[in-house]
């Protein structure tokens, strides 16, 4: 799977709307087709170079396998668009944009899709590690932008 924002390219800097510096809001995502036999999605936003370790900006689950993309500035609720939304690790369900320490190296950040053969028994508000532990022996296929 490929996974494709209009907001910025492969390697390049995210637009400042998108981060703590600006608005905040999520940036617009698109995929190409899943594999066969997914019956849903998942999405992890992380940023492996924060000074506490591997940082989450964003956990969203059960996104519909017929669904191509997500809008830009989707609200923060536990459920939007079909899709439940997970804690971030600034403590807050849906997307946290990057806002590394002033001064700090640049960051790198990772957008991940998953395509998964079951819809997970998962609450929203999950926890990243409880996404991983549920899409354990079920992501068919993923793509990373």
């Amino acid at each position: 799977m490929q996974i494709t924002s209009s907001a910025f390219s492969q390697g390049a800097a995210i637009p400042d709307e998108f981060t703590c510096k600006g608005d905040n809001k999520s940036p617009q995502l698109s995929w190409s087709d899943p594999p066969a036999g997914t019956q849903s999605l998942a999405l992890i936003v992380e940023d492996p170079d924060a000074p506490v370790g591997t940082y989450t900006h964003w956990v969203a689950y059960n996104i519909s396998p017929l669904k191509k993309s997500l809008a830009a500035h989707l609200q923060s609720a536990p459920q939007i668009e079909g899709m439940m939304q997970g804690k971030n690790d600034f403590g807050h369900t849906g997307y946290g944009g990057p806002c590394p320490p002033r001064g700090d190296k640049p960051h790198r950040y990772f957008f991940r899709i998953y395509a998964l053969d079951a819809r997970l028994d998962l609450h929203p508000g999950a926890s990243r590690q409880e996404l991983e532990e549920a899409m354990m022996d079920h992501v068919i296929g993923q793509g990373e932008l």
